[in-house]
Order: structure tokens, then sequence, then C-alpha cells
């Protein structure tokens, strides 16, 4: 039986989520199935909200946060960002345990450990039970040396520069 990877994408340049969802075309494309959780995004709209069910039903992509936690337009206690994250641990094991997938993504969930809405122990937990043939992909920010010890692989995205340094909104389709 082969091995699983745990994979984290982590860094504060961009394009982490867009890597998670390379693999997703990848795989797709081997007839694999994937399972993406997304612990901070869902309060807005994005391209991969609708381009994810054109890949079904080989991919599932569970959005099950309350969007950006303490930016912009957030008006949630982080309570309820809390909460919400726990039920995203919870969902994201179900999923690893149920043998109905080949690769699940934790979008954003380096993120949510950072912003202390869950554990770094949650987290390690979910890679330890893991069954030895999925793929763990582990996305954001802030990823815990805990985390990247026990890693497979790890890719830190640096930011050089960026357009909204100069001003420059988030783009439909390159930034969202």
């Amino acid at each position: 039986m082969e091995n699983g990877l745990t994979i984290v994408y982590t860094g504060k340049g961009k394009g982490k989520t867009t890597a998670a969802l390379g693999i997703v075309l990848r795989a797709v494309g081997y007839g694999k199935k994937v399972c993406m959780i997304q612990f901070i995004k869902g309060s807005w709209h994005y391209g991969e909200m609708a381009s994810s069910k054109k890949l079904e039903p080989e991919f599932e992509m569970i959005t099950i946060g309350k969007g950006f936690v303490g930016i912009i337009d957030d008006k949630s206690p982080k309570e309820d960002h809390e909460e919400i994250a726990k039920e995203a641990i919870k969902i994201s094991n179900e999923k690893i345990q149920s043998g109905n997938y080949d690769i699940i993504i934790l979008d954003e969930i380096n993120y949510a450990v950072n912003l202390d809405l869950i554990s770094v122990k949650d987290v390690l937990n979910l890679i330890k039970s893991k069954p030895q043939k999925i793929d763990l992909v582990l996305t954001g920010n802030y990823a815990k040396n805990e985390v990247i010890e026990i890693a497979d692989l790890v890719t830190e995205m640096r930011e050089i520069k960026h357009p909204f340094q100069r001003g420059i909104k988030a783009k439909k389709g390159i930034d969202f």
C-alpha cells in the first residue's frame, strides 16, 4: 500500500490555496476522490466555489468558515469563529476516517491555529490519526513548527511584490 503524504503550504505569499487546488486538478484527472474543508473562507463569493461544482463528484468542497476573522467587514464575535472552527475539525476528522477520499485538504487550518480558533494539538491529532493511504494537505500562514516537523513536504510562499502595495484591489479570477 502506498503511503500518503502530509503536505503543508504556508507563508505570507499568495498561492497556498491555489497550490492545493492544483493538486485537486491533478488528482481528479486520475479519478481520485478529494475533499477540501475551508476553515476561514465562507462569507464571500470566490471563484473556486463555482468551479468546484464542475469537478463533482470526484471533488467535494465544504466551506464552513464565517469569513476572514477580525478584518474588513467581520462583525462576528471571536467565539462564533471558534465554534465553527471546532466544527470544521470534527468534519475534517469524519472525512479523514471515512475511507471515501484519497486526498483531504484542510484549507487555512494553519491560520485558524494562529488565530487561536483551534489548537495545534487538534491539527497534530488529525495528522497522526489519518489512515496510511490518505494524502493530507494543510494550507495557511503561520504553520506551527510541530506541524512542519511531522510533515513530509513543506513549501513556504514568500511575498516579494504584491499589487495591493500600490493600491490595486483584489482581482476577480486572480485573487478570489
